[in-house]
């Protein structure tokens, strides 16, 4: 009897054992599966993804208005899906001119929305670059590392945000921007001396003569911020208009005799921006590529991201409430700028004044009212000062990989101020163009902020200092 009771004691202690094993191993797979549950994806992922767009754009040479049109789709297409995320964010269909509802989430799908919204801001990018292998590249590095962290989540979550991108780009293939590739070349008119010609070195035909017809975000027209008109032209002295050309022509000239050691030179070569600059020496010609106007300013709204610890959300929210801003703001400026076809500094200081004189910085390819620094600076840095707040001190190390020096501002206001001026230093503008410039670009930035809602949480608007 004893015997059998042992027996049974053995017996019962092993199945004990053998289902603390089991208990224990369950434990162990329900861990594992619980860690594979999320692919760990953070604001600083879709910095370093729109900064790959960012160097493809410089790679490919796009101009300052295609550049701006690039940033703008491809964030409100991460936005987009960003927004089916909690109640935080407001969808911008229904918004944007044209923006239809965007694909309905499958909510028995095990979707990352962060994943997602990368994958729709590289999917869009790609297709408005010429290089897309460059950016195919950094796209499946993340892929396969995604897919070996959770493959149902990757899967699920790529699909989705394919779905959006596939949405935006059907969007984008309808705002006139194919129709104006086969638009004919600028006329330029060369009986009226005041209108523009193109300029040295290359003497290239004027840049997007018809951006004006590209349709806008937000705003509700080209012309809804024409600005105020610039001095009659006039080569008579004493007269407004002539008192800024000569205005140009001494602050050039003063930049020159001060030398490297003249701050104004730097300002003028920091906030340059320009996509192509070409250089010649005898028989021999090549160029140096840089970000646009509009890649520096998403440089700092990076930087304000960065500095505030602004979560993945919040850093989507920032990039496309800035690039809405300047992607309208090209596209004012650029109806001006072919309405009143405005002279080039240059050509009348060499023609009237100074045949040998140059500028500091290379005249860029377009018309000369309004300046689009100006433009763009002032809508981009009224957006950034709502998202961020007033007196936010920073550091712009944006053109630190062009070999040029950190500048410090205290506001975004005050860089604006410096980059619209840069461009009377810069040789390149009059005083009207900036100054009126920045008017119509403050204008618009602040018609963004009143006719967007995006809903930001009040709580992450903060002024730093």
């Amino acid at each position: 009897m004893k015997y059998f009771d042992e027996s049974k004691r053995v017996l019962n202690l092993i199945k004990s054992k053998k289902l603390l094993v089991f208990v224990s191993f369950a434990m162990l797979l329900s861990a594992c599966q619980k860690e594979a549950k999320e692919i760990e994806i953070t604001s600083d992922d879709y910095h370093k993804a729109v900064d790959k767009i960012t160097e493809v754009m410089v790679h490919d040479i796009f101009s300052p208005p295609v550049a701006s049109r690039i940033y703008n789709y491809s964030n409100i297409a991460a936005y987009e899906v960003i927004s089916q995320e909690g109640n935080s964010y407001k969808t911008l269909s229904n918004q944007l001119h044209n923006l239809k509802s965007i694909p309905v989430v499958d909510t028995t799908k095990n979707i990352n929305y962060k994943l997602a919204a990368l994958v729709a801001y590289l999917e869009v990018g790609k297709s408005l670059l010429f290089s897309e292998d460059r950016v195919e590249v950094y796209r499946d590095s993340l892929y396969n590392s995604w897919k070996l962290q959770n493959e149902e989540m990757f899967t699920d979550s790529k699909t989705y945000g394919l779905a959006v991108a596939e949405h935006i780009k059907e969007w984008y293939g309808s705002d006139n921007y194919a129709q104006t590739r086969t638009m004919p070349k600028f006329s330029v008119n060369t009986e009226d001396p005041s209108r523009w010609q193109p300029t040295p070195p290359d003497y290239m035909d004027g840049i997007e003569p018809h951006w004006k017809k590209i349709r806008p975000s937000i705003i509700d027209s080209s012309s809804q911020f024409k600005p105020a008109r610039y001095p009659d032209f006039s080569l008579e002295k004493d007269t407004p208009f002539y008192k800024e050309l000569m205005e140009t022509y001494e602050v050039g000239n003063q930049i020159k005799e001060e030398g490297e050691k003249s701050e104004k030179l730097e300002i003028a070569q920091f906030w340059d921006c320009n996509p192509y600059v070409s250089t010649h020496k005898g028989h021999l010609m090549f160029a140096t590529k840089k970000i646009t106007p509009g890649a520096h300013w998403i440089g700092i709204c990076k930087i304000a991201c960065k500095k505030t610890n602004s979560d993945f959300a919040k850093t989507v929210f920032a990039y496309t409430k800035t690039s809405i801003a300047i992607a309208d703001a090209f596209i004012s400026c650029w109806d001006e700028k072919y309405r009143s076809n405005l002279i080039r500094p240059e050509t009348l200081i060499n023609q009237h004044i100074d045949e040998n004189w140059t500028p500091v910085l290379q005249t860029p390819p377009f018309p000369e009212y309004t300046s689009g620094h100006s433009v763009v600076s002032g809508a981009a840095s009224t957006v950034l000062t709502d998202i961020f707040g007033d007196n936010f001190a920073f550091d712009d190390d944006t053109e630190l990989q062009y070999g040029l020096p950190v500048r410090s501002f205290t506001s975004f206001n005050k860089a604006a101020d410096e980059a619209a001026i840069s461009r009377l230093y810069g040789g390149i503008h009059y005083r009207a163009a900036i100054d009126l410039g920045l008017d119509q670009g403050r204008s618009l930035g602040t018609f963004v902020i009143s006719k967007l809602k995006m809903s930001a949480p009040n709580s992450e608007v903060v002024s730093a200092n």
